[in-house]
């Protein structure tokens, strides 16, 4: 699902920058959705740091 979000936040942001008069609005939310994807993303990774204090 995060996957699907960012893509369709790329495209929205793409479609956004490649009109005549860009509508800012329409940038904004692709962006949003774009970042909300990748916050998903990078909230499964887990973080090396807390691996390392496992080891131990």
């Amino acid at each position: 699902m995060s996957y699907i979000l960012i893509l369709i936040g790329c495209i929205v942001a793409v479609y956004a920058q490649a009109e005549a008069n860009q509508n800012t609005g329409v940038l904004v939310l692709g962006i949003v959705v774009l970042m909300y994807g990748l916050y998903r993303v990078y909230s499964t990774i887990p973080n090396k740091k807390e691996e390392e204090k496992d080891e131990f």
